[in-house]
């Protein structure tokens, strides 16, 4: 499995979940499709790993609160939660049967620190959380209006609270989209995963 090839000390129990991730994943998108058809056999590079390369830009520690917004299928969170067993995710999106398959997938591998709600970001009320997560949702300057308000003050990691998305490089636009006094750092993914589909893809770190 290409998860150890990147991550080869997780606990056997990890490792279990991972594994598990296929067959999950093909009988739910079976029933209610979150994955394009043509897209499920590269599930382990296109939407596990891909989601685990938040990973490598910050470990979450115990306690940690993480929000997943516009979570789809449970990426990035499902892989997040399954790598950071002692943080606490909290997967988001408008679509039921999105979060249905979520909640599925979540129960089968027992995952304690991870829960998924129908909710948008406009419901929650208060700054609950360390870090937002997201994929592929919205621009970055959506992101920021959706999400900073949500992010706690208390620090727990070297990096600063902030929102960490999953994007494509070369966003200029976007980013000067953004208020005078934002902070943003770029992780080209390629740096750490050699697959061809990481090529023009990014973490991109934004606080305030």
């Amino acid at each position: 499995m290409i998860i150890t090839e990147y991550f080869p000390d997780l606990t056997e129990q990890q490792r279990e979940r991972f594994a598990a991730l296929d067959d999950l994943y093909r009988d739910w998108n079976a029933k209610i499709n979150v994955i394009s058809r043509k897209d499920i056999d590269n599930l382990y590079v296109h939407h596990v790993l891909h989601s685990l390369a938040i990973a490598k830009v910050v470990q979450f520690r115990a306690g940690t609160q993480v929000l997943d917004l516009g979570t789809g299928g449970g990426f990035p969170g499902i892989p997040l939660a399954i790598m950071f067993p002692e943080a606490n995710f909290h997967l988001i999106d408008g679509t039921a049967k999105k979060i249905r398959v979520c909640q599925e997938v979540i129960s089968a591998l027992g995952l304690t620190n991870c829960r998924a709600e129908q909710k948008r970001a406009e419901e929650l009320k208060r700054p609950a959380y360390d870090f937002v997560v997201t994929r592929a949702v919205a621009k970055i300057d959506q992101l920021a209006a959706w999400s900073l308000r949500l992010i706690a003050d208390k620090q727990r990691h070297g990096l600063p609270n902030g929102i960490l998305a999953l994007k494509g490089r070369g966003l200029k636009d976007e980013l000067a989209t953004l208020p005078k006094g934002a902070y943003v750092e770029e992780y080209p993914i390629d740096k750490w995963f050699a697959e061809e589909f990481f090529a023009e893809k990014e973490v991109m770190y934004l606080q305030y």
